[in-house]
């Protein structure tokens, strides 16, 4: 049975990759147990790109790999297989480390104060920072004003209740 339609396993292995790594993905899900010869054969791209597809969808646990002995040439290869059952494990736990991250931006906007020259090219300056250098702009010299970041703490303070009300749904 061939899977020509894009299921979770691909979308994941989508966002990781890029198209490459699409194609290593439902070559896997068409061809169970296939070495990256034969992946590289079937998507047409260079052995290269497989093998650092297939090493970064192993290292996360998304596919699977035996080595066994070739018996054509004698030497070892791996069998790849696509572990579909991960996806939401993995899911999971990139959505945790994401809500994680957005806790500790909000707790650092909370604990700090931020100025900036208005210039977008200059980046802003805790309180600390803006007063070592006197409350004038390191890159361009403008005065630094305080900047009020009430609004990005709003929505990082939304985004965190929207996270963990999705996860008490589950």
């Amino acid at each position: 049975m061939k899977i020509e339609y894009e299921d979770s396993f691909v979308k994941i292995a989508s966002l990781l990759g890029g198209e490459d790594y699409v194609k290593v993905a439902r070559a896997l899900l068409n061809n169970e147990n296939a070495t990256d010869e034969e992946i590289a054969s079937a998507t047409g791209l260079k052995i290269n790109s497989v093998r650092k597809a297939l090493y970064d969808l192993f290292g996360r646990s998304l596919i699977t790999g035996i080595r066994v002995r070739d018996l054509k040439r004698g030497w070892f290869v791996y069998r790849w297989k696509a572990q579909r059952d991960q996806v939401d494990g993995f899911i999971e736990t990139q959505k945790k480390k994401a809500l994680e991250r957005l806790k500790q931006r909000l707790s650092y906007e909370n604990e700090h104060q931020f100025y900036s020259c208005d210039t977008p090219t200059c980046k802003k300056l805790t309180f600390e920072e803006a007063m070592e250098a006197f409350f004038k702009c390191p890159t361009c010299g403008k005065n630094l004003n305080l900047i009020d970041n009430s609004e990005f703490k709003n929505a990082l303070e939304w985004k965190i209740g929207q996270m963990q009300e999705e996860a008490l749904a589950k």
